[in-house]
Protein backbone atom coordinates (compact mmCIF):
# COMPACT_ATOMS: atom_id res chain seq x y z
CA UNK A 1 0.00 0.00 0.00
CA UNK A 2 1.47 3.35 -0.96
CA UNK A 3 2.13 5.78 1.90
CA UNK A 4 0.59 8.83 0.23
CA UNK A 5 -0.74 9.97 3.58
CA UNK A 6 2.76 10.88 4.72
CA UNK A 7 2.94 13.55 2.04
CA UNK A 8 0.26 15.65 3.73
CA UNK A 9 0.98 17.83 6.80
CA UNK A 10 -0.24 16.40 10.07
CA UNK A 11 -0.31 12.82 8.82
CA UNK A 12 3.32 11.83 9.33
CA UNK A 13 2.77 11.68 13.11
CA UNK A 14 0.80 8.42 12.80
CA UNK A 15 2.50 5.24 14.03
CA UNK A 16 4.09 3.67 10.91
CA UNK A 17 3.89 0.23 12.51
CA UNK A 18 0.09 0.19 12.45
CA UNK A 19 -1.65 -1.83 9.79
CA UNK A 20 -2.70 0.35 6.77
CA UNK A 21 -6.44 0.16 7.47
CA UNK A 22 -5.89 0.88 11.16
CA UNK A 23 -3.76 3.91 10.28
CA UNK A 24 -6.48 5.19 7.98
CA UNK A 25 -9.05 4.70 10.74
CA UNK A 26 -7.01 6.92 13.03
CA UNK A 27 -6.31 9.52 10.37
CA UNK A 28 -9.68 9.71 8.69
CA UNK A 29 -12.10 9.89 11.62
CA UNK A 30 -11.40 13.01 13.68
CA UNK A 31 -14.31 14.19 15.78
CA UNK A 32 -16.13 17.31 14.69
CA UNK A 33 -15.10 18.92 17.96
CA UNK A 34 -11.43 18.40 17.12
CA UNK A 35 -11.82 20.05 13.76
CA UNK A 36 -12.29 19.34 10.09
CA UNK A 37 -10.12 16.92 8.15
CA UNK A 38 -7.88 18.87 5.76
CA UNK A 39 -8.36 17.93 2.12
CA UNK A 40 -6.44 18.89 -1.00
CA UNK A 41 -7.16 19.81 -4.58
CA UNK A 42 -4.87 20.19 -7.57
CA UNK A 43 -3.97 23.79 -6.72
CA UNK A 44 -2.83 22.78 -3.22
CA UNK A 45 -0.08 20.35 -4.21
CA UNK A 46 2.96 20.04 -6.42
CA UNK A 47 5.20 17.19 -7.59
CA UNK A 48 8.79 17.13 -6.36
CA UNK A 49 11.66 15.99 -8.61
CA UNK A 50 13.70 13.05 -7.42
CA UNK A 51 17.18 11.78 -8.27
CA UNK A 52 16.49 10.44 -11.76
CA UNK A 53 15.21 11.80 -15.06
CA UNK A 54 14.52 9.98 -18.31
CA UNK A 55 13.86 10.82 -21.94
CA UNK A 56 10.18 11.63 -22.70
CA UNK A 57 10.32 9.21 -25.62
CA UNK A 58 11.02 6.40 -23.17
CA UNK A 59 7.89 7.06 -21.10
CA UNK A 60 5.18 4.41 -21.34
CA UNK A 61 1.66 5.82 -20.85
CA UNK A 62 -0.20 2.61 -21.66
CA UNK A 63 -2.78 1.14 -19.30
CA UNK A 64 -5.37 -1.63 -19.28
CA UNK A 65 -8.99 -0.96 -18.33
CA UNK A 66 -11.67 -3.64 -18.25
CA UNK A 67 -9.75 -5.81 -20.68
CA UNK A 68 -9.22 -2.92 -23.12
CA UNK A 69 -5.65 -1.89 -23.91
CA UNK A 70 -5.10 1.88 -24.07
CA UNK A 71 -1.95 3.59 -25.30
CA UNK A 72 -2.81 6.74 -23.35
CA UNK A 73 -4.65 6.88 -20.00
CA UNK A 74 -7.49 9.02 -21.33
CA UNK A 75 -11.24 8.39 -21.23
CA UNK A 76 -13.71 10.80 -22.83
CA UNK A 77 -16.49 11.51 -20.35
CA UNK A 78 -19.98 10.14 -20.99
CA UNK A 79 -21.35 13.53 -22.02
CA UNK A 80 -23.45 14.21 -25.10
CA UNK A 81 -21.33 17.23 -26.03
CA UNK A 82 -18.17 15.10 -25.94
CA UNK A 83 -18.92 11.61 -27.26
CA UNK A 84 -20.56 10.27 -30.36
CA UNK A 85 -19.36 7.60 -32.79
CA UNK A 86 -17.16 10.05 -34.69
CA UNK A 87 -15.33 11.44 -31.66
CA UNK A 88 -15.04 7.95 -30.16
CA UNK A 89 -13.40 6.68 -33.32
CA UNK A 90 -10.90 9.54 -33.32
CA UNK A 91 -10.00 9.06 -29.67
CA UNK A 92 -9.54 5.32 -30.25
CA UNK A 93 -7.18 6.12 -33.13
CA UNK A 94 -5.17 8.31 -30.77
CA UNK A 95 -4.99 5.58 -28.14
CA UNK A 96 -7.76 6.47 -25.68
CA UNK A 97 -11.35 5.40 -25.08
CA UNK A 98 -14.67 7.27 -25.25
CA UNK A 99 -17.67 6.36 -23.08
CA UNK A 100 -21.11 6.87 -24.61
CA UNK A 101 -23.99 8.14 -22.47
CA UNK A 102 -26.83 5.62 -22.86
CA UNK A 103 -29.34 8.12 -21.51
CA UNK A 104 -28.43 10.97 -23.83
CA UNK A 105 -29.58 12.33 -27.15
CA UNK A 106 -27.73 9.63 -29.08
CA UNK A 107 -30.23 7.03 -27.86
CA UNK A 108 -33.31 9.27 -27.94
CA UNK A 109 -33.07 10.65 -31.50
CA UNK A 110 -32.22 8.85 -34.72
CA UNK A 111 -30.60 12.07 -35.92
CA UNK A 112 -29.30 13.92 -32.85
CA UNK A 113 -27.61 16.65 -34.88
CA UNK A 114 -30.47 19.19 -34.84
CA UNK A 115 -31.04 18.63 -31.12
CA UNK A 116 -27.37 19.14 -30.34
CA UNK A 117 -27.34 22.35 -32.35
CA UNK A 118 -30.43 23.67 -30.57
CA UNK A 119 -28.82 23.01 -27.19
CA UNK A 120 -25.56 24.64 -28.27
CA UNK A 121 -27.26 27.77 -29.60
CA UNK A 122 -30.12 28.25 -27.11
CA UNK A 123 -30.05 31.53 -25.15
CA UNK A 124 -28.90 31.21 -21.56
CA UNK A 125 -32.36 32.16 -20.31
CA UNK A 126 -33.97 29.13 -21.98
CA UNK A 127 -31.22 26.51 -21.94
CA UNK A 128 -32.63 24.42 -19.07
CA UNK A 129 -36.05 24.26 -20.72
CA UNK A 130 -34.40 23.18 -23.99
CA UNK A 131 -32.40 20.50 -22.20
CA UNK A 132 -35.42 19.22 -20.26
CA UNK A 133 -37.49 18.97 -23.44
CA UNK A 134 -34.77 17.10 -25.34
CA UNK A 135 -34.18 14.58 -22.56
CA UNK A 136 -37.89 14.00 -22.00
CA UNK A 137 -37.98 11.89 -25.15
CA UNK A 138 -37.88 8.13 -24.47
CA UNK A 139 -34.73 6.05 -24.85
CA UNK A 140 -35.05 3.63 -27.78
CA UNK A 141 -33.54 0.15 -27.65
CA UNK A 142 -33.02 0.12 -31.41
CA UNK A 143 -30.87 3.24 -31.11
CA UNK A 144 -28.87 1.74 -28.24
CA UNK A 145 -28.04 -1.23 -30.47
CA UNK A 146 -27.31 1.07 -33.43
CA UNK A 147 -24.89 3.26 -31.46
CA UNK A 148 -22.96 0.22 -30.22
CA UNK A 149 -22.61 -0.92 -33.82
CA UNK A 150 -21.55 2.58 -34.89
CA UNK A 151 -18.86 2.71 -32.22
CA UNK A 152 -17.38 -0.54 -33.50
CA UNK A 153 -17.64 0.65 -37.11
CA UNK A 154 -15.72 3.80 -36.14
CA UNK A 155 -12.89 1.65 -34.80
CA UNK A 156 -13.62 2.08 -31.11
CA UNK A 157 -14.48 -0.41 -28.39
CA UNK A 158 -18.06 0.12 -27.26
CA UNK A 159 -17.89 1.53 -23.74
CA UNK A 160 -21.29 2.72 -22.50
CA UNK A 161 -22.52 4.34 -19.30
CA UNK A 162 -25.87 4.54 -17.52
CA UNK A 163 -27.28 5.39 -14.13
CA UNK A 164 -28.21 2.43 -11.87
CA UNK A 165 -31.89 2.51 -12.86
CA UNK A 166 -31.09 2.45 -16.57
CA UNK A 167 -28.36 -0.15 -16.01
CA UNK A 168 -31.00 -2.59 -14.80
CA UNK A 169 -32.92 -2.05 -18.04
CA UNK A 170 -30.08 -1.88 -20.57
CA UNK A 171 -27.14 -3.77 -19.08
CA UNK A 172 -27.89 -7.24 -20.42
CA UNK A 173 -29.21 -5.76 -23.67
CA UNK A 174 -25.94 -3.91 -24.28
CA UNK A 175 -23.85 -6.98 -23.50
CA UNK A 176 -25.89 -9.05 -25.95
CA UNK A 177 -25.44 -6.41 -28.64
CA UNK A 178 -21.67 -6.26 -28.42
CA UNK A 179 -20.77 -3.65 -25.80
CA UNK A 180 -17.26 -4.14 -24.43
CA UNK A 181 -17.51 -2.24 -21.13
CA UNK A 182 -20.49 -1.10 -19.07
CA UNK A 183 -20.12 1.79 -16.63
CA UNK A 184 -22.71 2.16 -13.87
CA UNK A 185 -22.32 5.83 -13.07
CA UNK A 186 -24.21 7.92 -10.55
CA UNK A 187 -23.69 11.08 -8.57
CA UNK A 188 -22.48 9.11 -5.54
CA UNK A 189 -22.02 5.33 -5.67
CA UNK A 190 -22.03 2.95 -2.74
CA UNK A 191 -22.19 -0.80 -2.25
CA UNK A 192 -25.47 -0.42 -0.33
CA UNK A 193 -28.29 1.78 -1.62
CA UNK A 194 -31.39 1.99 0.57
CA UNK A 195 -34.86 2.68 -0.80
CA UNK A 196 -38.44 1.95 0.22
CA UNK A 197 -40.29 2.80 -2.98
CA UNK A 198 -38.43 0.43 -5.33
CA UNK A 199 -35.91 -2.38 -5.37
CA UNK A 200 -32.41 -0.88 -5.72
CA UNK A 201 -29.91 -2.27 -8.21
CA UNK A 202 -27.84 -5.02 -6.60
CA UNK A 203 -24.38 -4.36 -7.96
CA UNK A 204 -23.04 -7.81 -7.08
CA UNK A 205 -25.99 -9.50 -8.81
CA UNK A 206 -25.78 -7.15 -11.80
CA UNK A 207 -22.10 -7.86 -12.28
CA UNK A 208 -22.62 -11.62 -12.03
CA UNK A 209 -25.14 -11.80 -14.85
CA UNK A 210 -23.27 -9.37 -17.11
CA UNK A 211 -21.03 -11.07 -19.64
CA UNK A 212 -18.78 -8.01 -19.96
CA UNK A 213 -16.69 -6.01 -17.45
CA UNK A 214 -18.62 -3.58 -15.25
CA UNK A 215 -17.04 -0.38 -13.91
CA UNK A 216 -18.67 1.75 -11.23
CA UNK A 217 -18.57 5.37 -10.07
CA UNK A 218 -18.48 7.80 -8.57
CA UNK A 219 -17.07 7.76 -5.06
CA UNK A 220 -14.50 9.59 -2.96
CA UNK A 221 -13.88 7.48 0.16
CA UNK A 222 -11.65 4.58 1.15
CA UNK A 223 -14.43 2.57 2.78
CA UNK A 224 -16.97 2.94 -0.04
CA UNK A 225 -14.35 2.15 -2.67
CA UNK A 226 -13.21 -0.98 -0.84
CA UNK A 227 -16.79 -2.25 -0.54
CA UNK A 228 -17.45 -1.58 -4.23
CA UNK A 229 -14.31 -3.49 -5.22
CA UNK A 230 -15.56 -6.44 -3.20
CA UNK A 231 -18.54 -6.58 -5.59
CA UNK A 232 -16.19 -7.63 -8.40
CA UNK A 233 -16.11 -4.39 -10.40
CA UNK A 234 -13.56 -3.89 -13.18
CA UNK A 235 -12.71 -0.25 -12.37
CA UNK A 236 -13.79 2.53 -10.03
CA UNK A 237 -14.40 6.19 -10.86
CA UNK A 238 -13.46 8.99 -8.46
CA UNK A 239 -14.91 12.47 -8.25
CA UNK A 240 -18.07 14.16 -7.01
CA UNK A 241 -18.64 17.60 -8.44
CA UNK A 242 -15.23 18.64 -9.85
CA UNK A 243 -16.29 18.83 -13.50
CA UNK A 244 -16.44 22.21 -15.21
CA UNK A 245 -20.09 21.71 -16.20
CA UNK A 246 -21.20 20.23 -12.87
CA UNK A 247 -22.87 22.25 -10.09
CA UNK A 248 -23.34 19.44 -7.56
CA UNK A 249 -21.05 21.09 -5.03
CA UNK A 250 -23.14 24.26 -5.11
CA UNK A 251 -26.56 22.62 -5.33
CA UNK A 252 -26.07 19.80 -2.81
CA UNK A 253 -23.00 20.89 -0.86
CA UNK A 254 -21.32 17.55 -1.59
CA UNK A 255 -17.77 16.94 -2.78
CA UNK A 256 -14.19 16.18 -1.78
CA UNK A 257 -11.23 17.87 -3.52
CA UNK A 258 -9.80 15.55 -6.13
CA UNK A 259 -6.27 14.96 -4.85
CA UNK A 260 -7.58 13.73 -1.50
CA UNK A 261 -10.39 11.74 -3.12
CA UNK A 262 -8.07 10.03 -5.61
CA UNK A 263 -5.51 9.26 -2.91
CA UNK A 264 -8.12 7.75 -0.59
CA UNK A 265 -9.63 5.54 -3.29
CA UNK A 266 -6.17 4.53 -4.56
CA UNK A 267 -5.28 3.49 -1.02
CA UNK A 268 -8.38 1.27 -1.04
CA UNK A 269 -7.27 -0.20 -4.37
CA UNK A 270 -3.84 -1.00 -2.95
CA UNK A 271 -5.29 -2.50 0.23
CA UNK A 272 -7.72 -4.60 -1.79
CA UNK A 273 -4.89 -5.79 -4.05
CA UNK A 274 -2.81 -6.80 -1.02
CA UNK A 275 -5.76 -8.82 0.29
CA UNK A 276 -6.92 -10.45 -2.96
CA UNK A 277 -4.24 -10.10 -5.64
CA UNK A 278 -6.81 -8.44 -7.94
CA UNK A 279 -5.99 -4.96 -9.21
CA UNK A 280 -8.92 -2.58 -9.75
CA UNK A 281 -7.92 0.50 -11.82
CA UNK A 282 -8.83 3.91 -10.41
CA UNK A 283 -10.28 6.45 -12.85
CA UNK A 284 -9.96 10.11 -11.86
CA UNK A 285 -13.13 11.71 -13.21
CA UNK A 286 -13.25 15.48 -13.67
CA UNK A 287 -11.47 18.58 -12.49
CA UNK A 288 -8.54 18.30 -14.91
CA UNK A 289 -7.99 20.91 -17.58
CA UNK A 290 -4.21 21.28 -17.89
CA UNK A 291 -1.35 18.86 -18.34
CA UNK A 292 -0.09 19.49 -14.82
CA UNK A 293 -3.42 18.45 -13.36
CA UNK A 294 -3.32 15.19 -15.31
CA UNK A 295 0.15 14.54 -13.91
CA UNK A 296 -0.96 15.31 -10.34
CA UNK A 297 -3.98 13.02 -10.66
CA UNK A 298 -1.77 10.08 -11.60
CA UNK A 299 0.74 10.94 -8.88
CA UNK A 300 -2.16 10.91 -6.39
CA UNK A 301 -2.89 7.34 -7.46
CA UNK A 302 -5.08 7.36 -10.57
CA UNK A 303 -4.50 4.82 -13.33
CA UNK A 304 -6.78 6.44 -15.92
CA UNK A 305 -8.08 9.99 -16.40
CA UNK A 306 -11.61 10.82 -17.55
CA UNK A 307 -11.94 14.30 -19.04
CA UNK A 308 -14.91 16.10 -20.56
CA UNK A 309 -14.62 19.82 -21.22
CA UNK A 310 -11.03 19.65 -22.58
CA UNK A 311 -12.26 17.27 -25.29
CA UNK A 312 -15.48 19.23 -25.82
CA UNK A 313 -13.19 21.88 -27.32
CA UNK A 314 -12.19 19.53 -30.16
CA UNK A 315 -13.44 19.95 -33.72
CA UNK A 316 -14.69 16.37 -33.61
CA UNK A 317 -16.80 16.92 -30.48
CA UNK A 318 -20.58 16.90 -31.11
CA UNK A 319 -21.30 19.82 -28.74
CA UNK A 320 -20.13 22.55 -31.10
CA UNK A 321 -17.94 24.31 -28.55
CA UNK A 322 -20.31 23.81 -25.60
CA UNK A 323 -20.59 21.21 -22.86
CA UNK A 324 -23.16 20.12 -20.27
CA UNK A 325 -23.28 17.43 -17.62
CA UNK A 326 -25.45 14.32 -17.36
CA UNK A 327 -27.48 15.88 -14.53
CA UNK A 328 -28.03 19.20 -16.31
CA UNK A 329 -31.30 18.13 -18.04
CA UNK A 330 -33.09 17.30 -14.75
CA UNK A 331 -36.49 19.02 -14.89
CA UNK A 332 -36.71 19.36 -11.09
CA UNK A 333 -33.17 19.86 -9.71
CA UNK A 334 -30.49 20.45 -12.37
CA UNK A 335 -26.97 19.81 -11.08
CA UNK A 336 -25.11 21.04 -14.08
CA UNK A 337 -25.25 23.71 -16.70
CA UNK A 338 -24.26 24.36 -20.27
CA UNK A 339 -20.90 26.03 -20.52
CA UNK A 340 -19.21 27.51 -23.56
CA UNK A 341 -15.73 26.11 -24.00
CA UNK A 342 -15.13 27.09 -27.61
CA UNK A 343 -13.59 25.03 -30.38
CA UNK A 344 -9.81 25.33 -30.48
CA UNK A 345 -8.68 22.65 -32.92
CA UNK A 346 -8.50 18.95 -33.54
CA UNK A 347 -8.61 16.33 -30.82
CA UNK A 348 -5.13 15.29 -31.88
CA UNK A 349 -3.80 18.80 -31.23
CA UNK A 350 -5.47 18.98 -27.82
CA UNK A 351 -3.92 15.66 -26.81
CA UNK A 352 -0.64 15.59 -28.76
CA UNK A 353 -0.02 19.15 -29.96
CA UNK A 354 1.60 21.14 -31.23
CA UNK A 355 0.22 23.51 -28.64
CA UNK A 356 -0.62 27.04 -29.67
CA UNK A 357 -1.07 28.28 -26.09
CA UNK A 358 1.18 28.44 -23.04
CA UNK A 359 -1.38 27.61 -20.33
CA UNK A 360 -1.11 23.81 -20.53
CA UNK A 361 -4.55 23.19 -22.06
CA UNK A 362 -3.16 21.75 -25.31
CA UNK A 363 -0.76 18.86 -25.94
CA UNK A 364 -1.99 17.24 -22.73
CA UNK A 365 -0.22 13.94 -23.34
CA UNK A 366 2.99 15.72 -24.28
CA UNK A 367 2.83 17.58 -20.98
CA UNK A 368 2.14 14.36 -19.08
CA UNK A 369 5.12 12.69 -20.77
CA UNK A 370 7.40 15.62 -19.97
CA UNK A 371 6.28 15.59 -16.34
CA UNK A 372 6.82 11.85 -16.01
CA UNK A 373 10.24 12.14 -17.65
CA UNK A 374 11.34 14.99 -15.37
CA UNK A 375 10.27 12.95 -12.35
CA UNK A 376 11.99 9.77 -13.54
CA UNK A 377 8.71 7.85 -13.94
CA UNK A 378 8.92 5.36 -16.79
CA UNK A 379 5.28 4.24 -16.59
CA UNK A 380 1.99 4.95 -14.83
CA UNK A 381 2.88 2.77 -11.84
CA UNK A 382 6.15 4.63 -11.31
CA UNK A 383 4.36 7.98 -11.60
CA UNK A 384 2.10 6.92 -8.75
CA UNK A 385 5.20 6.66 -6.56
CA UNK A 386 6.62 10.16 -7.04
CA UNK A 387 6.71 12.61 -4.15
CA UNK A 388 3.80 15.01 -3.75
CA UNK A 389 4.17 18.06 -1.52
CA UNK A 390 1.74 20.52 0.01
CA UNK A 391 2.44 23.72 -1.93
CA UNK A 392 -0.44 26.22 -2.02
CA UNK A 393 1.89 28.98 -3.27
CA UNK A 394 3.38 27.00 -6.14
CA UNK A 395 1.06 28.55 -8.71
CA UNK A 396 1.76 32.14 -7.70
CA UNK A 397 5.39 32.08 -6.55
CA UNK A 398 7.41 34.40 -8.78
CA UNK A 399 4.50 34.90 -11.19
CA UNK A 400 3.49 38.48 -10.36
CA UNK A 401 4.37 39.74 -13.84
CA UNK A 402 2.30 36.99 -15.45
CA UNK A 403 -0.69 37.85 -13.28
CA UNK A 404 -0.37 41.62 -13.41
CA UNK A 405 1.03 41.97 -16.89
CA UNK A 406 4.49 43.29 -17.71
CA UNK A 407 5.06 46.80 -19.00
Amino acid sequence: MRERAQLIPGIAEADPELEPVARRSILRRPSKVEGLRPTYGFDDVSLAPGVETIEPADVDTSVRLGGIELRIPILAAAMDAVVDARSAGELARLGGLAVLNLEGVQTRFADPGPVLRSIATAPAATIHAVLAEAYAQPIREDLVARRIEELHSAGSPAAVAATPAAARRFGHFCAEHGADLFVVQSQVSSARHLATGYEPLSLAEFRRYMQIPVAVGNTTSFEAAHQLMEQGIAAIFVGVGPGAACTTRDVLGIGVPQVTAISDVAAARDSYFDLTGRYVPVVADGGMRRGGELAKAIAAGADVLMIGSPLARAEEAPGGGTNWGMAAPSPTLPRGTRIRVGTVGSMERILFGPSQVTDGTENLIGALRQSMAALGARDIGAMQQVEMVYAPSVGSEGKSWQRGGSR
